[in-house]
């Protein structure tokens, strides 16, 4: 029997994707900046078959690849191996398994629709807090397999702080079941950390025990505008302090992002009358209904009258709000009508990130005159997209193909800080190199022997994450 024959007789025929069309979904990046092959694209339907599938790949000295909703930005599920790899889906692994409001948890496969356990939590009155702009179309499985942030994670932290534990077919094929519930648990080294951002490099998720949180009854969100960066902290701090940290998300968008956003996305419109070069959109919730207006209120009328805001605009209604964060989450689409984007997913401490803001626009402005810089994200966490699109007129290749001088310079200004390369998007293969260079030779040195301790032959997504040398 072939290699081939014998995925097929683990999943069935009809979930054994080989020809050109079928597979071609599988071989890119989103953004088209990585294309690979594969051998084969395998969708097993439990844990069974993937660790069925894993076992004979690994006998055959074939890589494997895993893949969710395929909405990452570092192509860390694009196959690019030396020879082709197997890619394991996990569409089709997308049950709840369980759901308890007592102990506020949910319990999910890999595969599931991120907006699908949304829906399924807030059914018994819960929330499950992750929300991304890909909420509709990433898995869980690649959310935690990335670290993944959002515009949450002020209040209730990353993927990492949202997870009890796992269930995960490890590179020999065994599984390693890790779903416990417990809140805590000190039985020795904690593992179920080890695999949370590691990107299918040493195992692949395959179902995952997940914090609830009460629903939110009430909701306040205030888009601001604002004369600097600074302004947005100020405010931040004294929301947190009104409402008794309430505040869920506090997002800073660039003004050229905005004009970006209301220039190419249909039935956008201006928000505040008063143009300003930055604004912030706060939000505070409860689940306990009363107070958060009056202290939202309280702290904008206070910032008006000392000039840390100059105009804002409370929303109304549940629709008002949802156009406000749509100002918000389409800035991504609207910088690509602008021609070539090079991207930047980089942390400081939330202090510092006015003046990372201004070093960075002052080093990528001295590097590339003309260009664009489209800074907007989660300043309330410290985590900035410092896109930059290209000069206007520009050739969008000849742009493009300045990629890494200019992640570097914009790097370099982040490790004088002290900050992330990569603050909620992971590492993948684009920044591979980029890792290599700034991280420490001994956090190198100490993640090498975690991938061959438990990946001794490198067939668990080579090349991604990590360089082995």
């Amino acid at each position: 029997m072939s290699v081939l024959e014998t995925f097929a007789a683990i999943v069935g025929a009809r979930h054994l994707l080989t020809g050109d069309e079928d597979l071609a979904p599988y071989l890119v990046e989103e953004r088209g900046l990585f294309h690979g092959r594969a051998l084969a694209v395998a969708r097993p339907g439990s844990t069974a078959e993937v660790a069925a599938l894993v076992t004979a790949a690994s006998a055959a000295g074939i890589a494997v690849v895993p893949q969710g909703g395929r909405t990452g930005l570092c192509g860390g599920g694009v196959p690019l191996t030396p020879e082709p790899a197997l890619v394991i889906g996990t569409e089709r692994m997308d049950r709840i398994r369980a759901l308890d409001p007592v102990d506020f948890t949910l319990t999910v496969e890999a595969g599931c629709v991120l907006a699908t356990l949304q829906a399924a939590a807030a059914a018994e009155g819960c929330l499950f807090p992750l929300s991304l702009a890909a909420e509709g179309s990433c898995r869980i499985g690649g959310n935690i397999a990335t670290n993944a942030g959002g515009t949450n994670v002020l209040r209730y932290g990353s993927t990492r702080d949202l997870v009890l534990g796992l269930e995960v077919v490890l590179a020999d094929g065994r599984v390693w079941n890790g779903l416990k519930a417990l809140r805590k648990d000190n039985t020795g080294y904690a593992l179920t950390q080890l695999f949370i951002g590691s990107e299918g490099t040493l195992g692949i998720i395959t179902a995952a025990v997940l914090k609830l949180y009460p629903q939110p009854r009430e909701r306040q969100t205030a888009l601001v505008a604002i004369p600097d960066p600074q302004a947005a902290l100020t405010l931040l701090g004294r929301a947190r302090r009104a409402s008794g940290d309430a505040v869920t998300a506090c997002e800073l968008i660039s003004r050229r992002a905005l004009d970006f956003t209301l220039r190419h996305i249909p039935g956008q419109r201006e928000p505040v009358e008063t143009r300003t070069p930055w604004l912030v959109l706060l939000e505070l919730s409860s689940s306990r209904p009363g107070g958060l207006r009056e202290a939202l209120e309280e702290v904008l009328a206070a910032a008006l009258e000392d000039g840390t805001a100059l105009d804002a605009v409370l929303a109304e209604s549940e629709a008002q709000r949802a156009a406000l964060w749509r100002l918000r989450e389409t800035i991504p689409e609207a910088q690509k009508h602008e021609g070539g984007s090079i991207k930047h997913d980089i942390a400081v401490a939330t202090s510092r990130v006015p003046e990372l803001i201004e070093r960075a626009t002052e080093a990528v402005t001295a590097a590339l005159p003309g260009v664009r810089v489209v800074a907007f994200g989660h300043i309330g966490d410290g985590n900035i997209h410092f896109n930059l699109s290209q000069p206007e007129g520009a050739d969008k290749q000849a742009f493009l193909a300045e990629w890494e001088r200019i992640n570097r310079v914009v790097h370099d200004v982040v490790g004088e800080m002290d900050g992330s390369i990569s603050a909620e998007h992971g590492i993948g293969r684009l920044k591979v190199a980029e890792l290599a260079r700034v991280k420490p030779a001994l956090d190198l040195d100490l993640m090498r022997r975690i991938k061959l301790a438990l990946d001794p032959d490198g067939r668990m997504n080579p090349g991604a994450v990590l360089d082995l040398g």
